[in-house]
């Protein structure tokens, strides 16, 4: 802990967005774990760098990896459709791919604003984003307001506790598991209602 405190603040700060925007596009990387152990540092006694300094650098870290994710969906797409390469044709499906972007532009703003609250759907979500041309302004400020609020509850999460910010990871770890048991489920949902109506056709 004290040589973290010794490190310089301009070194903290950028790797502190950095993090951020490594989350948005390496979804592995514990992110949110480090979110709150910034908020921590922020309010540790002669800590080098402020609260006010570390909300920015999530913040900007974030929108940055948000955005480059927006513009790789856009370019993938583009790819997928002129690609000649047999495994990454076969992934371009023009009635499946376009009834998800008809989905997703119907639902669009609240899906952005839910994505930051799981990480199980927020990498995907600004790629899709990017595929279904979403406006670029509207993206920008629904992912900002969903980034303020879940980091922001995070950071202040972490600077509350002080030293005992890891009983946030324990919460976060029960969080994600019902997010993704939840998000399992509805996935089997859409299944079913999608081959069972089938096999009903069918017979």
């Amino acid at each position: 802990m004290k040589e973290i405190l010794e490190l310089p603040p301009l070194f903290l700060w950028g790797f502190f967005c950095f993090s951020n925007f490594l989350e948005n596009i390496f979804p592995p990387w514990p992110g949110d774990t480090i979110t709150v152990f910034s908020g921590f540092i922020s309010s540790a006694p002669n800590s080098p760098v402020s609260f006010g300094s570390v909300v920015i650098a999530t913040f900007l870290g974030n929108l940055f990896g948000g955005l480059v994710m927006y513009y790789f969906g856009e370019s993938f797409l583009k790819f997928l459709k002129r690609t000649r390469i047999p495994v990454l044709s076969n992934l371009y499906h023009e009635e499946s791919l376009h009834k998800t972007l008809v989905w997703f532009r119907k639902y669009e703003n609240v899906v952005v604003l839910l994505s930051r609250f799981s990480a199980g759907i927020r990498f995907f979500v600004s790629i899709v984003a990017g595929m279904s041309k979403m406006n670029i302004i509207k993206f920008v400020i629904l992912y900002s307001i969903a980034v303020s609020l879940w980091c922001g509850l995070l950071l202040f999460g972490g600077s509350f506790l002080g030293s005992n910010w890891n009983q946030i990871i324990v919460i976060l770890s029960y969080y994600n598991r019902t997010i993704i048991g939840i998000l399992l489920v509805v996935f089997l949902y859409f299944l079913y209602q999608m081959f069972g109506k089938s096999n009903t056709k069918l017979t």
